[in-house]
């Protein structure tokens, strides 16, 4: 068997996650967080748009973790990310963090917005 070391370069991974917080780079983050190449800050939730399209052109892919259940993203945030050409991919918390691990260490563009479990 190989192992392989797994770098990320860009953006701190998501180290884990419980009832009301996110570990990020080694820092436990309260609360919803916004994470990318630019930096991890709090997030107010789905209904705060202006740093998410901030985003635009940085980025190709911003998944939205939507807490312990997966759940649709409001229709109006989902057209104004996508008509700012921000692929949205919405998921669970848990997978969404999963997700952008993987993608992260293969270099992709990406960022994580994720509401709390």
């Amino acid at each position: 068997m190989r192992l392989n070391e797994v770098s990320y370069s860009d953006a701190q991974p998501i180290d884990g996650y419980g009832e009301g917080f996110f570990r990020i780079g080694g820092q436990v983050h309260k609360g919803a967080v916004l994470t990318s190449a630019a930096g991890t800050a709090a997030w107010s939730g789905l209904e705060d748009a202006a740093p998410l399209l901030a985003l635009a052109g940085e980025i190709d892919v911003l998944f939205i973790g939507t807490g312990p259940e997966i759940a649709h993203i409001p229709v109006a945030l989902r057209k104004t990310l996508e008509d700012a050409g921000l692929g949205v991919e919405a998921m669970n918390s848990p997978a969404a963090c999963r997700t952008y691990n993987v993608l992260l260490s293969e270099g992709r563009r990406i960022a994580l917005a994720a509401l709390p479990v």
